[in-house]
């Protein structure tokens, strides 16, 4: 008689109840798995995020690829864990937004994380070490920004493009006129004088040249103005920046800088941790018991560098005309190590005075 035995019916069945069950399990075992996941790495990128996750033992129990759409989503699954991710573009971004789902996030600087990389470079192999960089105890994090954090800094950091931008037209403006044999100095107002009265006698292209240039420069220089004042008005709204632009060398720039990069000071243990942060101390190549101290590096944040070395200019010019504690220090320090190892120590000293304010909330008090 033709058909199915019962025999074979009973197989069949058998093997339908087992897919069930193994499906069943399957779905327990991942919920329970998405449970056990106490440290994530997040290798971030623009379209596609590699996530490596960890249980208490260290155990691998996820490996996974995700859209840019699916990653909130993914993480909001999970219980509330560990995250670390480099501090790279939109780094802070999906930090606040994995603190809100309850998470703790932690950023670290791409080359710290780069020695925990066992292997050839790729994004599950970043991932990989992402997650066990951000797990060791002496590791040094990047705090959080909030939004208003980051606004203020958008504001230096266009103003700082449109200062570039202008130096680079005057060095061309220069290098332009030289090829006429006209000489131009260095000082960038005496340079759209002498150019502009320079030009009359040079051919009509090369006349409509340094016109075009010229006023590019005046357009820069209305742009920057305007964000000098609304960083002006900006640090008179905040308290901390009030208490910052007390410090002599420091002002309306340099403070609200301060604040916004730094946001909470007690991240850093003490005032000499904030200056080696910024990049103010020197290098040091030290063995066999012999220190050996070098030139200060590029490491560290060099726009705060680079404010607060221009602010210790300031405070040099005019340290004769005061007779305060720090004046009388500066002109014992001059002739001993000289003008530029001057002006970084002015610098180094106050980044440890602005971060005490921060750091203790206070108020400067100068003798």
């Amino acid at each position: 008689m033709k058909g199915t035995s019962p025999t074979r019916k009973r197989v069949t069945r058998a093997a339908s109840s087992a897919k069930i069950e193994l499906r069943i399990f399957n779905l327990i075992t991942r919920g329970e798995v998405m449970e056990q996941i106490t440290t994530v790495g997040i290798d971030l990128a623009k379209n596609v995020f590699s996530l490596h996750g960890v249980d208490r033992s260290g155990a691998v129990v996820l490996r996974k690829t995700v859209r840019r759409d699916q990653l909130l989503q993914t993480m909001a699954a999970l219980s509330p864990c560990l995250i670390g991710m480099e501090a790279c573009s939109g780094a802070h971004e999906w930090g606040r937004r994995f603190q809100a789902l309850g998470h703790a996030v932690r950023l670290m600087a791409p080359k710290f994380v780069t020695p925990y990389r066992k292997s050839g470079k790729n994004d599950g192999n970043d991932a990989e070490a992402v997650c066990e960089a951000v797990t060791r105890p002496n590791m040094r994090f990047v705090p959080v920004k909030s939004v208003e954090q980051q606004a203020l800094l958008s504001l230096h950091r266009v103003r700082q493009g449109f200062v570039v931008e202008r130096t680079a037209i005057i060095n061309r403006l220069r290098g332009l006129m030289s090829e006429f044999g006209v000489i131009l100095p260095l000082r960038s107002v005496t340079v759209r004088r002498q150019a502009r009265a320079a030009a009359e006698a040079l051919p009509d292209l090369a006349r409509r040249v340094v016109g075009d240039l010229l006023e590019q420069l005046h357009l820069l220089d209305e742009r920057i103005g305007g964000y000098d004042q609304e960083i002006e008005a900006q640090a008179r709204l905040s308290e901390p920046a009030r208490r910052l632009m007390k410090i002599r060398g420091i002002g309306a720039t340099t403070a609200l800088a301060i604040v916004a990069t730094v946001g909470d000071a007690r991240e850093f243990k003490n005032g000499r941790q904030f200056a080696a942060w910024i990049g103010l101390v020197p290098g040091q190549y030290s063995t066999g018991g012999r220190p050996r101290l070098g030139h200060i590096s590029k490491r560290g944040d060099a726009y705060l560098r680079n404010l607060l070395v221009q602010g210790a200019r300031s405070v040099l010019q005019s340290a004769a005309a005061h007779q305060d504690r720090m004046s009388r220090w500066i002109l014992e320090l001059l002739p001993r190590r000289g003008y530029y190892r001057t002006l970084v120590a002015i610098a180094n000293k106050n980044a440890r005075i602005a971060w005490a304010l921060l750091a203790k909330n206070q108020t400067l008090h100068t003798a």
